[in-house]
């Protein structure tokens, strides 16, 4: 669990995370904008016309990244990730699959760091 191998796990997910959460909030002017087509176009723009939810997810972002970087709750914060990893994937396999590597990224870091993490996850399943 405290290898150093799985501290870099920790931060880059971390720091992936602050900063993708803070783009949602924050629009940085420095980073190149994806342009969604299509039904990915559709769902962007329908979870934006609601005024929460991009907000609201990017807080969780922000959240789970500081407790990772933060090495606070690791293992509560990356459960509190697995659903929101599973739709940035769902989303990237399904209607924008120019974005599916960063997806599976994450999904491999928090899928690596819960194994390392495992000890703690057993007894949920006694």
């Amino acid at each position: 669990m405290k290898s150093t191998f799985t501290t870099i796990l920790r931060i880059v997910l971390g720091l992936g995370l602050l900063f993708f959460g803070l783009s949602k909030l924050i629009h940085f002017n420095f980073m190149p904008t994806h342009i969604y087509t299509g039904d990915a176009a559709n769902f962007i723009d329908s979870l934006s016309n609601t005024g929460y939810i991009l907000k609201v997810v990017g807080c969780f972002e922000i959240f789970i990244g500081l407790l990772l970087l933060l090495n606070k709750w690791v293992a509560f914060a990356l459960l509190l990730l697995a659903p929101i990893t599973l739709n940035i994937l769902m989303f990237h396999l399904f209607m924008d699959t120019p974005g599916l590597i960063l997806a599976v990224i994450v999904l491999v870091l928090n899928a690596v760091l819960i194994y390392k993490h495992w000890k703690v996850y057993r007894p949920l399943f006694h």
